[in-house]
């Protein structure tokens, strides 16, 4: 839930205004940074003044002052032109007791210290299980207990559009301590579309933890997190018409992560490579059990009133805020699904909304940052679009510092004395 309990955040800022620090990353970045114990961590890839030759990097600054602390490489697959291109490390890392855990560009579960950077373990997710990413394998690792469990990437041929193995894992659980695989899932088998690049979700329903995995052919499925034991599983395209010849209308799956909230799971639908269009954003029901497409759905926003979304929600105080990737925030009811306003910032997004002391931050890909008051009512309360290098992002919140990512440069902004 991209809620966020930090307090006096800026609300203005340029390059000369409200910057504790700045770093340089690589010349292309898609994650997020994640901000602990002391440091800031954040998959990129490297510029060519620093290497011939592209790679995955994994870098962590210091909070403090935003110096370089170490880094962890990741040459560039042999067959690059199909798997990883040259996007580097699309993984936001998860940190859990001085650890770090991500997804490598070459489809690995790696494990390392958060100190320095030593790597602990790795999980080759390619030679080991036989992954075949198209493009990126970009999830982040969540952790829960005893395991990390993560959206494996596993796809179609991006020529093709076959699914060459559909028997190899999709979503697996592993032992974050030694990087074992403890159980694993290969749905949608051969009914991947495109690729999946979404991250699991994970919550509380009745008492009893879930694990929810996006898959690559717009269902959502939630698992027992301890035996992977199927527990519902629902249709995000079942309000698609089917195309003539049986060919799904709409190539859109699951690329935004699930929030569980209140025995209830938010998700929205869209898919970046694919055409922009009506999409959806739905509310369901977890406590269910099987195939609960027809009647696990509370609300659906849809058509001319939500469109294909890589967001991840924000619920806060009854209200649901999402973006779209064709530039639109939207705000509806959490009980109804209707929608009470939105905006439209003449940009594409391909981030989240953070809600953070009462105020709603959205990235555009142009590199604007808009604030919004929450609320039933839209009130704009500025926008921000001093900074160079910056595009698309989702806004982090930590320790009173505001962080905005752009392909080349990471900002740390806060309130100067």
């Amino acid at each position: 839930n991209m809620v966020s309990a930090e307090k006096g955040l800026p609300t203005e800022w340029s390059e000369s205004k409200n910057i504790k620090w700045s770093a340089d990353l690589g010349d292309v970045t898609y994650g997020s940074p994640v901000i602990a114990d002391g440091r800031v961590f954040i998959g990129t890839n490297n510029d060519e003044a620093d290497h011939a030759k592209k790679r995955g990097v994994m870098r962590c600054f210091s909070e403090k002052d935003g110096k370089l602390l170490w880094r962890v490489d990741h040459e560039k697959l042999p067959d690059s032109a199909e798997d990883d291109r040259e996007l580097g490390i699309c993984s936001t890392p998860c940190v859990a007791d001085g650890r770090v855990y991500y997804v490598s560009n070459r489809a690995e579960l790696v494990c390392v210290s958060a100190a320095e950077g030593k790597r602990l373990w790795t999980l080759d997710l390619r030679a080991e299980l036989g992954i075949l990413p198209n493009q990126a394998s970009a999830s982040s690792p969540l952790v829960a207990g005893d395991l990390v469990f993560v959206v494996t990437g596993q796809s179609a041929n991006y020529k093709t559009g076959i699914v060459k193995n559909p028997t190899v894992p999709s979503f697996i659980a592993v032992d974050r301590k030694n990087g074992k695989l403890v159980w694993q899932d290969n749905s949608p088998g051969s009914k991947i579309l495109t690729g999946q690049w979404s991250s699991p979700g994970y919550g509380m329903v009745d008492g009893q933890p879930q694990v929810a995995f996006p898959g690559g052919d717009g269902w959502l499925y939630s698992f027992d997190p301890s035996t992977g034991k199927l527990l519902w599983k629902f249709n995000c395209k079942a309000h698609e018409k089917t195309a003539p010849g049986g060919e799904p209308a709409t190539m859109f799956n699951l690329v935004a992560p699930p929030v569980f909230f209140e025995n209830h799971v938010l998700i929205a639908i869209g898919e970046p490579e694919a055409s922009a269009g009506p999409g959806a954003l739905r509310r369901i029901d977890a406590r269910q059990r099987g195939d609960v497409t027809s009647s696990a759905e509370v609300w659906r926003l849809g058509g001319k009133d939500f469109n294909d979304s890589l967001s991840t929600v924000a619920v806060h105080d009854g209200l649901v805020y999402a973006t779209d990737a064709s530039g639109f925030l939207i705000c509806a009811e959490l009980a109804t699904g209707k929608k009470l306003w939105s905006h439209d910032h003449l940009a594409n997004i391909w981030g989240s909304p953070l809600v953070v002391d009462g105020k709603v931050y959205v990235q555009t890909g142009d590199g604007i940052v808009f604030i919004f008051q929450t609320g039933r009512e839209k009130k704009l309360l500025g926008k921000n679009d001093g900074l160079p290098e910056l595009a698309h992002g989702t806004p982090v919140a930590a320790n009173g510092v505001l962080y905005i990512t752009g392909q080349k440069k990471l900002y740390a902004i806060a309130t100067q004395p």
